[in-house]
């Protein structure tokens, strides 16, 4: 056991994911699947409530839930969180781990970050159910 609150917000899963405090991440796709613990991950390393998909604000980071059955184009709907994520931004694909329902194989969620303009840094288990693939932002150019 960690003696200290940060010693152990240190090993958190948000914290391997790369998420900092103070940052601003926007949810997308949010539905009674999602995993709460990593939810409450996020919030509690960022200092920072996670903004609903409907805000139009501009944030550091997005999580997009994304399962197979999704009626929307995955490219589309990246483009779309895109245009949220602040240049240099992070988008975190979470898809059902293979053998669960919802299940969408890597390379597809690889195509359309490619087709969308952006570059793949990782793959990464963000839980019991859930894989992650981490997707960079282009850096805007100043």
């Amino acid at each position: 056991m960690s003696a200290t609150a940060g010693q152990a917000q240190s090993d958190s899963l948000a914290d391997r994911l790369g998420f900092k405090p103070g940052q601003v991440v926007q949810e997308f796709g949010y539905d009674d699947d999602v995993d709460e613990q990593l939810r409450a991950s996020i919030a509690e390393v960022t200092g920072e409530e996670l903004v609903d998909e409907d805000d139009d604000a501009i944030v550091d980071a997005a999580l997009l839930w994304w399962r197979s059955d999704e009626e929307d184009d995955l490219t589309d709907v990246l483009v779309d969180v895109l245009g949220s994520v602040e240049g240099g931004g992070v988008i975190l694909v979470l898809t059902p781990k293979a053998g669960r329902d919802g299940h969408v194989p890597p390379n597809e969620v690889a195509e359309a970050a490619t087709t969308a303009g952006l570059s793949q840094t990782s793959a990464v288990s963000a839980g019991t159910d859930w894989s992650g693939t981490r997707l960079v932002t282009p850096k805007v150019k100043h």
